[in-house]
């Protein structure tokens, strides 16, 4: 694969002058939404009184969020009977999440950046315990790494140590169109110059639609398989079209073993009879990562481009009724075990859709 080591990012606006339609959709998207900075449309819980408060199991200790003129903040509340003791509060720095199932929020302490102990859960339009953070403890302590934001944003440098200290001007939130198709800069100087390149395969650009078909599924498995850097690989180090195995511990699991809904996606699809079946199936095969996919009947004609609705074995049963509803009864939502908050000592955990496309003989159709 040809890079220039000399290539630097450029930007959504560079793109979006010729790819204006596909850049406009692509904003819509979980992908691009998945890291912004804090305001009123980005961070989805409510700061309105009554609403803005998070107690805990500890009666003594509360969490408030707050918005000024100056930002919004989180702020933990420890009383005793009714004299405050002590509080602790931090300003939202980062939004992580775009909202389908929730939101977490980062801090900045100079130049290192943490995690709040409060976020935000779709399911419940309302405050919770951060994922792993102990209910009736105000915890804000927690580092967040060079990998958790080689998955939710684009481009960051490390000033590493400690291992959360970044150069705060170069992050670059959400996962832009330079993601996955590489630094854009030579790209963009040929196709804005007078004399552009005769073939589009010609363009200092990297299309993933070209890739071989195990390096398509490596880009997405940079984020949707979970592991980590292979010492002393640091992050952002993989670029689309290498071998992922080169940069990051991918799990590899045994034939049979647990993968979690939430963070195998890559390898449940590998297990799947589709997938082993088809020489050509990917990611994308049902996936446009330009658009939002809200609507599961989209996918059907994806299925029924294989199978025929006649062969199901609910068919018989319920006739066309099933004509829209392949993703609902085969690749099923179910609970990760990766991502557990709580809230008022309840735990909680998100129900992610189930990459492995099979027969689940527990689920009903609604």
């Amino acid at each position: 694969m040809a890079r220039s080591p000399v290539a630097a990012n450029v930007g959504d606006e560079a793109c979006a002058a010729c790819h204006a339609d596909k850049v406009k959709s692509y904003r819509q998207t979980a992908h691009a939404l998945t890291s912004r900075l804090p305001d009123k449309d980005s961070v989805h819980g409510s700061f309105s009184s009554g609403s803005n408060i998070l107690k805990t199991v500890n009666t003594n200790l509360y969490f408030e969020m707050s918005a000024t003129n100056e930002g919004m903040f989180q702020t933990a509340w420890l009383r005793r009977s009714a004299d405050v003791i002590g509080h602790h509060t931090e300003q939202f720095g980062v939004v992580i999440g775009s909202g389908r199932k929730g939101q977490t929020y980062l801090f900045w302490k100079d130049d290192q950046l943490f995690q709040l102990p409060i976020s935000y859960w779709t399911e419940l339009a309302g405050w919770v315990n951060s994922p792993g953070y102990p209910d009736g403890v105000a915890v804000f302590n927690r580092p967040v790494s060079p990998r958790c934001l080689e998955c939710h944003a684009t481009v960051f440098k490390s000033l590493a140590p400690p291992v959360n200290h970044f150069d705060k001007a170069s992050l670059v939130l959400g996962i832009t169109c330079e993601k996955c198709h590489g630094p854009g800069s030579e790209h963009a100087a040929l196709y804005h110059s007078k004399t552009p390149p005769q073939s589009p395969t010609n363009g200092a650009i990297l299309n993933p639609a070209r890739f071989a078909r195990d390096r398509q599924i490596d880009a997405c498995a940079l984020c949707h398989a979970g592991g980590n850097p292979r010492p002393p690989v640091p992050s952002l180090s993989f670029v689309p079209g290498d071998a992922l195995d080169q940069f990051i511990d991918v799990p590899k699991p045994a034939p049979n073993a647990h993968v979690d809904v939430h963070g195998g996606h890559t390898q449940l699809l590998e297990r799947s009879r589709c997938f082993q079946s088809s020489a050509t199936m990917t990611c994308t095969t049902c996936h446009d990562v330009h658009a939002p996919q809200r609507d599961l009947a989209a996918f059907a004609p994806k299925c029924l481009a294989c199978h025929k609705m006649e062969s199901c074995g609910k068919f018989a049963s319920l006739g066309r009724k099933i004509a829209d509803q392949c993703v609902v009864c085969h690749m099923p939502l179910q609970k990760t075990d990766l991502i557990i908050s709580s809230v008022n000592g309840t735990k909680l955990q998100p129900k992610v859709r189930n990459h492995q496309i099979a027969i689940y003989p527990e689920v009903q159709l609604p």
